[in-house]
C-alpha cells in the first residue's frame, strides 16, 4: 500500500469532518433543523438557508455528498508519496506551487466568508500562469500544436473571465445578452479535454489524476461554476428544484481532486513505464464492417430528405433536463451532438474504428453507440412530456413556428419532425452490436460484463425493432382559424374530416368521454389505431370482451361514431328518434300559437305582424339596443313591474325563459285604446330611438322580431306590452301571449295599465 506524507492526518480530518456531518444530521432530524447541516455540506454562504426545511430525504443526501467531500479533502491535504520527491527542475516546481494556490483559492469558497470579487481577478491571474507552466512543462512529451491549442483556449477562457467580472462589477456588462458567450464557456472545457489528453501520455500524471480530470469536466457541464465547489443559485420557484444547483454545486469536488492531484504527481517521482503498442483486433471480412458504417446513415438520410438534419430535435425531456439544470455550454453540447448524429457523423466514428481497429478506441466506439441508442430511446417514449415551447435560439424557428408567424406559439410542435428517433436508436444499437460480434476480444483480454453487455445489446434491439415502427407521422392541427382570421386573410378556411375529428378529441389532457386521452404531440395513426381497436370490442359486443377490458360499451358509443360503423349506427338512430321528438314539439308549439286568438285592434294600426313561428329566448329577455342616445344609461332588467323597462336607446321586454312566445306586433300613428281584457299584465313605458331601428332579439337564441318603430321615424315612443300566458293539453303544456304596440308620443312616465300576478 502506497503511503502519503500527510496520509494519516489527511484521513483522520475526513473521517471527523464525515463524523461531524452525520452528527449534524442525526440532530437535524430530531431538532426539524437541517440549516446547520446544509450550510456545513452545500451553501457555506447560507444561501437558501430559510427555505430548508426537515425534509428526511435531504438529509439522506447529504450525507453520501458529504462523504465525496471527505474524499475530496483526504485527497487534497494527503500530500505526494513518500520516499524522494521528483527532481524536475524550477518550471515543474513553479507549476506545483501555481496548482497548490488555485487548491487554495477553491478551498476558500468553502470558509463563511463574503464574497470578494477582486479574489476571482487573483484566481484569474494565477490560472493565466499555471496555462503558461502547463505549456513549458509539457514540451518534452506533447507537439506543439496541441500545446498551442491549450495556451490559445485556456488564456482567452480566462481573459474572458476577467472581462466579465470587472463588467458585472461596474455595471458595464459589455458581454451580457450576447448569444456567442455561450462559445467563450466551451473554451475551458476545451484546454481541460486537451490537457487531459496530454497528461494521459505524459508519465508523470496518474491514470487517477486523469480520471478525476476526466470527472470534473463532466460536471463542469452541469452548472456554470463546476470547476469549483461553489454552490449557485437557480430562479425556479418549486423549492426542490431550487436546491438542485446548490446539490451539484457541492458534490462537484473533482476539479479540486484534480488540481491537487496533478501538483501531487509532480512532486512524486514516478517509476519508468515502457511504452507498448495498441492492441489491434483482426480484421474482418468487408461487408459486414460496411454494413454497421452504412446503418446510421440510413435514417439520417430520410430525415434529410425531409429537410429535418437533427437527431431528436429540441422537443425531448432530456434536452429539457440539460436546458434547466446545466449552462449555455452543456447546452451548446447537446445541440452539437444532436446534430452531429441527425447527419450520419457516427458512421464516421464506426469508420475511424475499423480501420485503426485499436481495443480502447473499438470499445468506446461500442460504448458509444450503445448509450446513443438508449438516449434516443429514452427521448421517443418520452417526448410527450416535453416542456418545450420554441425558447432555445439554437435551433432553426423553421422546426417550432408556423409559416409567417414572428414568435413561437405556446406548446409549438415541430412542423417536420422527421422519423422517430426509434430508428436512429435501432440503427445505432445494431451498428455496436455488428461491433461487439465482430471484434469481441478473445477471452484473455475480455472486460467483465463482456457477456452481459451483449446480452442486453441484443435485448434492447430486439425491444426497439417493432418500437420502431411507430413513425412519428402526421400531426393534426386542432385549432381551427377563428372566422375573424379568414375574413381579413390571414388563414385559409379548413375543415376536419371525421377521423381527424376523432384524433382531436383523444388530444389534451383528457380526452374523450370514456377513451384514452393522448398528448397532442401522439401522431394520428397512433389514435386512429386505438380508435380502431375499441371499434372492434364495439362491434363484437361479447359481453366477456367488455368485462375483461372493463369497457362500458355505451360509453364507447358516441366517441367512436365517427370512425365505427356500428357506433354510427346507434348514433343515426338515436339521432333520429331525437330529430322526431323534437319536430313533434315543434308541430304542438306551432299548433298552439295557431289557437291563440288574434288580436283585433281598436283603430287601425300603420303596420300589424303576428308572427307564424313560435319565438323563444335564452334568458327571458328581448333587447334592443340603438347606442346611449341622449346620455341615458343601461335599464333595470328587473323592474318593478316585472315586464318592460326602458331607458334612452335601450328597450328590454322580461318573458319566461322556458315557455314558446306567440308574438304581435303593432305599430300606430296615435294612441291605440288601451285594452286589458285577456291579459295578465299591461305595461306602458316611454323609450327615445335615437336612429328608427326598435328592433327587439335575443342574440343567444337566435330571434329577432320585425321592426317597431313607423316607417324607420327618430324619437319619443311609447311601447305599451301586453302579457299573458296560453293555457295548452299538448306537450308544451303551456305557452306565452305577447302584443307588443308602438306609437308616436312624448313622456317617460311608466303606466302599469295591469298586472295580475
Amino acid at each position: 500500500m502506497r503511503r502519503h506524507r500527510f496520509g494519516r492526518l489527511a484521513a483522520g480530518f475526513a473521517a471527523l469532518y464525515l463524523a461531524a456531518v452525520i452528527v449534524l444530521a442525526v440532530v437535524g432530524l430530531v431538532t426539524g433543523d437541517l440549516v446547520p447541516l446544509w450550510r456545513v455540506v452545500a451553501a457555506p454562504n447560507g444561501f437558501m438557508a430559510d427555505q430548508i426545511r426537515a425534509w428526511p430525504w435531504l438529509a439522506a443526501l447529504l450525507v453520501p455528498i458529504a462523504a465525496v467531500q471527505a474524499w475530496a479533502y483526504r485527497e487534497v491535504l494527503r500530500g505526494r508519496l513518500r520516499g524522494e520527491p521528483a527532481r524536475n527542475g524550477r518550471e515543474v516546481r513553479l507549476l506545483r506551487a501555481g496548482l497548490y494556490a488555485m487548491v487554495g483559492y477553491v478551498l476558500a469558497w468553502q470558509l463563511p466568508i463574503p464574497y470578494l470579487w477582486w479574489m476571482s481577478l487573483v484566481a484569474d491571474v494565477i490560472e493565466l500562469a499555471v496555462i503558461w507552466l502547463f505549456f513549458r512543462v509539457l514540451s518534452g512529451t506533447t507537439r506543439r500544436w496541441p500545446r498551442v491549442l491549450m495556451l490559445v483556449t485556456g488564456t482567452l477562457s480566462v481573459v474572458h473571465d476577467v472581462v466579465t467580472t470587472i463588467g458585472y462589477e461596474t455595471g458595464d456588462h459589455l458581454l451580457s445578452g450576447q448569444n456567442w458567450t455561450w462559445a467563450l464557456d466551451i473554451l475551458w472545457s476545451l484546454w481541460l479535454v486537451s490537457l487531459l489528453v496530454a497528461q494521459a501520455r505524459d508519465p508523470r500524471w496518474s491514470g487517477a489524476t486523469v480520471r478525476a480530470g476526466v470527472i470534473a469536466v463532466l460536471f463542469s457541464l452541469l452548472s456554470s461554476g463546476s470547476m469549483s465547489i461553489i454552490t449557485f443559485g437557480s430562479s425556479d420557484a418549486l423549492p426542490w428544484k431550487l436546491l438542485v444547483p446548490s446539490l451539484l454545486g457541492a458534490v462537484s469536488v473533482f476539479a479540486l481532486v484534480w488540481w491537487a492531484r496533478s501538483a501531487h504527481d509532480l512532486g512524486t517521482l514516478q517509476p519508468p513505464v515502457a511504452r507498448t503498442e495498441p492492441v489491434r483486433a483482426r480484421a474482418r471480412w468487408w461487408p459486414l464492417p460496411a454494413v454497421a458504417i452504412v446503418l446510421p446513415l440510413v435514417p439520417a438520410a430520410v430525415n434529410l430528405a425531409q429537410g429535418v438534419p437533427f437527431w431528436l430535435g429540441p422537443k425531448n425531456v432530456l434536452g429539457d433536463v440539460v436546458r434547466e439544470y446545466t449552462g449555455a455550454e452543456a447546452t451548446a453540447y447537446w445541440f452539437a451532438l444532436d446534430l452531429l448524429v441527425g447527419v450520419g457523423a457516427p458512421a464516421v466514428l464506426i469508420l475511424v474504428a475499423v480501420r485503426r481497429r485499436t481495443r480502447t478506441l473499438l470499445r468506446a466506439t461500442m460504448l458509444s453507440l450503445f448509450l446513443l441508442g438508449g438516449v434516443g430511446a429514452v427521448s421517443a417514449f418520452t417526448s410527450e412530456h416535453s416542456t418545450f415551447f420554441g425558447e432555445l435560439w439554437l435551433y432553426p424557428e423553421s422546426l417550432y413556428v408556423e409559416p409567417g408567424a414572428t414568435v413561437p406559439y405556446e406548446g409549438a410542435q415541430l412542423l417536420s419532425p422527421g422519423i422517430s428517433p426509434l430508428w436512429y436508436a435501432l440503427a445505432l444499437t445494431a451498428s455496436g452490436l455488428i461491433l461487439l460480434l465482430l471484434y469481441a476480444a478473445p477471452p484473455a483480454h475480455r472486460v467483465r460484463g463482456h457477456v452481459l453487455l451483449a446480452g442486453l445489446a441484443s435485448v434492447v434491439i430486439l425491444c426497439l425493432l417493432p418500437a420502431a415502427d411507430t413513425a412519428r407521422g402526421p400531426v393534426t392541427d386542432c385549432v381551427l382559424p377563428e372566422p375573424w382570421e379568414i375574413d381579413t386573410g390571414q388563414a385559409e378556411p379548413r375543415e376536419l374530416t371525421a377521423e381527424q375529428k376523432f384524433v382531436c378529441s383523444l388530444r389534451g389532457e383528457y380526452g374523450a368521454r370514456g377513451l384514452h386521452g393522448f398528448p397532442d404531440t401522439t401522431p394520428d395513426q397512433v389514435v386512429l389505431a386505438y380508435g380502431r381497436r375499441l371499434c372492434g370490442v364495439h362491434t363484437r359486443n361479447d359481453p366477456r370482451e367488455l368485462a375483461r377490458l372493463k369497457i362500458d360499451r355505451a360509453s364507447l358509443t358516441y366517441p367512436l361514431a365517427g370512425i365505427c360503423p356500428s357506433a354510427a349506427t346507434i348514433v343515426q338512430a338515436a339521432k333520429t328518434k331525437q330529430d322526431q321528438e323534437i319536430a313533434a314539439m315543434q308541430a304542438d308549439s306551432q299548433a298552439m300559437c295557431d289557437a291563440t286568438p288574434r288580436h283585433r285592434p281598436r283603430i287601425r294600426p300603420a303596420r300589424a305582424i303576428r308572427m307564424k313561428e313560435p319565438q323563444w329566448t335564452d334568458y327571458g329577455v328581448l333587447q334592443t339596443y340603438e347606442g346611449d342616445g341622449e346620455g341615458g344609461s343601461e335599464p333595470d332588467l328587473d323592474p318593478g313591474n316585472g315586464l318592460v323597462s326602458s331607458a334612452p336607446g335601450v328597450l328590454a321586454v322580461m318573458t319566461h325563459s322556458d315557455f314558446d312566445l306567440c308574438v304581435t306586433l303593432e305599430t300606430y300613428t296615435r294612441r291605440p285604446p288601451v285594452e286589458t281584457k285577456g291579459w295578465d299584465k299591461v305595461v306602458e313605458v316611454g323609450y327615445y330611438s335615437p336612429g328608427g331601428e326598435i328592433v327587439l332579439y335575443d342574440s343567444l337564441s337566435g330571434t329577432e322580431l320585425p321592426n317597431l318603430a313607423l316607417h324607420g321615424r327618430k324619437g319619443h315612443y311609447r311601447i305599451r306590452v301586453h302579457y299573458a300566458w296560453f293555457p295548452w293539453k299538448g306537450e308544451a303544456q303551456s305557452g306565452q301571449r305577447l302584443l307588443i304596440m308602438a306609437y308616436p308620443g312624448k313622456g317617460d312616465k311608466e303606466i302599469v295599465h295591469r298586472n295580475r300576478k
